[in-house]
């Protein structure tokens, strides 16, 4: 692991301050600190983000749940206020890694990473969250951009993310045992405008949409519907851990248990 120095700003505009001047924004350090470790990256220097209280908070504004960037994933599982709003958030977030990771882990740094095994983002896809940044407010469906790419800007930083109040969502994750990231997970939102259905550990390209679960489900939505649809296994990852065949066939059988939980 290479030197670095260590910054610990008290504000957002101190912490972009830094980051404009070179600095590597760290949130929960899950990712960076172990790429560090592998002298994969060498940061100059580190700008913690833990201190900062505009990154922080859950929430409800309006019907949207707002939770700050720097929220960890206990936080969210525990909190009364997403359980009472969105359930399925609070059960996705107490199913991520174990306690250690659950412990220091944050909602920005996840999605901000946009990991393709990550669970954050098929709940921020699902639900068609918006991302607020210190710049701009941005959809989801035009944030995730590929695997570990996004619509960031080089020094932006995600402030928080706002989930509208769905009727109705559910998340399914078949786990890899040994890193316990989604080798499949599915999220099912029903929302107004229809049934929104988002996908992680499975495609090539990271997170994305459904368009065949999408329109079964908005005609029926039932996990029989759900179990009458044959995924597609273009697109998807073949690896040690599965064939894209077989993601694909997960991809269904999540689909039908998260279905059957709304």
């Amino acid at each position: 692991m290479y030197s670095c120095e260590y910054a610990r700003p008290q504000s957002l505009a101190a912490a972009a301050q830094a980051i404009a001047d070179g600095g590597q924004a760290l949130a929960g350090g899950q990712t960076l600190i172990a790429t560090m470790k592998q002298r994969l990256a060498a940061p100059g220097t580190l700008v913690d983000l833990s201190q900062i209280a505009d990154l922080k908070g859950i929430r409800m504004d309006g019907d949207k749940l707002v939770i700050g960037a720097m929220v960890r994933h206990e936080d969210v599982a525990k909190s009364d206020v997403v359980r009472a709003n969105i359930p399925a958030l609070a059960e996705l977030a107490g199913g991520i890694g174990d306690r250690q990771v659950r412990a220091v882990g944050t909602m920005g740094g996840s999605v901000a990473n946009n990991d393709p095994s990550a669970c954050y983002p098929s709940a921020v896809l699902g639900l068609g969250a918006t991302i607020i940044t210190d710049k701009r407010q941005i959809a989801a469906d035009d944030y995730f951009q590929g695997m570990y790419a996004t619509a960031l800007e080089p020094g932006e930083l995600i402030v928080a993310i706002a989930y509208p109040k769905p009727q109705a969502a559910a998340y399914a994750k078949f786990k890899q045992q040994a890193s316990r990231f989604a080798l499949v997970g599915v999220f099912v939102a029903k929302t107004a405008s229809g049934v929104r259905v988002a996908i992680t550990g499975a495609g090539s390209e990271g997170v994305f949409r459904s368009a065949e679960l999408e329109a079964a489900l908005n005609a029926d939505c039932s996990a029989a519907s759900a179990a009458s649809v044959k995924v597609p296994s273009s697109n998807l990852n073949s690896d040690i851990h599965g064939t894209a065949e077989y993601r694909a066939h997960i991809i269904g059988v999540m689909a039908q248990r998260a279905v059957a939980s709304l």
